[in-house]
């Protein structure tokens, strides 16, 4: 049986919003970011890349951002989209905001087992209103998005 939806006023088949594009490394709207930034202050982009970083000191796919030590900065991780990638940042993010403050911005899919090991118990949540369009999307995403806001007091 085919799910449908309506998106930007028109049907839509599910399994088609479902489906992954391809790509990985969605970049963050910077007017998203701005609004952050003038809260935490961020001196860390912990994955980006040369053209899509938020801050000047940044961690490429090379210099692998999971392996990095980011206790001495306030960090942005806005991480690649796939499923078992998600994982790995997830955890990375709740492991580091023992030590320092980490604002992770991820789909909202509060249904996994990665959202209640090591954001539910642990993080500031905030469900982002709407849907998010990264700056190299043709369209918002087809998902809500939310930032888990992770602190060493908490």
């Amino acid at each position: 049986m085919t799910k449908l939806y309506i998106a930007n006023g028109k049907i839509e088949n599910m399994n088609k919003a479902l489906l992954s594009t391809g790509k990985n490394d969605w970049e963050t709207p910077q007017d998203f970011f701005d609004k952050l930034n003038s809260e935490f202050h961020f001196t860390l982009d912990a994955c980006a890349n040369e053209n899509n970083h938020k801050c000047s000191k940044y961690f490429t796919s090379d210099q692998d951002g999971l392996k990095q030590d980011w206790s001495n900065y306030i960090v942005f991780c806005n991480p690649p989209y796939s499923t078992k990638e998600q994982n790995a940042w997830v955890r990375k993010c709740y492991e580091e905001g023992k030590q320092t403050t980490v604002v992770l911005l991820i789909p909202a899919r509060t249904d996994t087992a990665r959202f209640h090991d090591y954001i539910l118990p642990y993080a500031e949540i905030r469900f982002l209103k709407g849907r998010l369009k990264f700056v190299d999307a043709k369209d918002p995403a087809p998902f809500p998005n939310m930032i888990a806001i992770f602190r060493p007091d908490k």
